[in-house]
């Protein structure tokens, strides 16, 4: 397997390079985790790009829930991915569900319009709050830029999920599965044995809580524990 892809939450620049420092390899950038993480501003987005040189995958999500809301907050969403876009990102994370939990794929294809060709991005963890995986899977499976599911197998999180997620990996010709959502050190064992090798945390590399700042040393840490040598739990 090759070495595991480690994604670090970030809020701003300061995130982005203790993130960096201790051996992220990539960024996830939102704002305001109160929500759960909606999409930043521009200009925060250009104070990250110039303090790293790792992939940064910006939010595209205006609300605390999975829909992206009425025209007018569509309308907005889009005219913000295409100011990101213009300022340099091409990576994103997004995903929507309509009132009856299934996808709402109208509002995906209009954002994915919005980042334009050559852009990647993650489905988030709408996945995990949908009424059936398959069908969410089924529908966006094949859209263009689209290489990463986040997912805790679960909307109560990776404890709740785990035996889903373990069932899921390594499906051939899927997009490729990142753990997270209430990731802990200790569900790594199993997850590295089955093959999964893309992880994804925030609060776990921030000592202080989401009121504090991401630790170099707490993301070195989890750094050391994916490159380990696997052993099957």
């Amino acid at each position: 397997m090759s070495r595991p892809i480690f994604e670090v939450i970030a809020l701003d620049a300061h995130d982005a390079l203790a993130a960096r420092t201790g051996g992220a390899d990539r960024l996830e950038l939102v704002t305001d985790m109160a929500a759960d993480g909606l999409t930043p501003s521009r200009e925060t987005f250009a104070a990250v790009r110039a303090a790293v040189d790792i992939p940064v995958r910006v939010m595209l999500r205006a609300r605390a829930d999975f829909s992206v809301g009425g025209a007018r907050e569509a309308d907005a969403l889009c005219a913000a991915a295409a100011a990101l876009r213009g300022e340099g990102a091409d990576e994103f994370v997004l995903g929507f569900l309509d009132g009856s939990g299934a996808p709402d794929l109208a509002a995906v294809r209009r954002l994915v319009d919005a980042i334009g060709s050559g852009a990647r991005w993650t489905f988030h963890r709408a996945i995990d709050h949908c009424a059936d995986r398959e069908a969410v899977r089924s529908a966006v499976r094949g859209l263009p830029g689209l290489d990463t599911f986040l997912t805790a197998g679960s909307a109560r999180g990776v404890d709740d999920g785990l035996g889903r997620l373990l069932a899921e990996a390594g499906r051939p010709g899927e997009p490729q599965l990142m753990v997270g959502g209430g990731l802990r050190a200790d569900h790594l064992p199993r997850l590295l044995a089955a093959g999964i090798d893309a992880f994804h945390v925030g609060g776990a590399v921030r000592p202080g809580g989401w009121a504090g700042a991401v630790d170099a040393q707490a993301v070195r840490t989890w750094r050391q524990l994916l490159d380990a040598p696997v052993a099957v739990p």
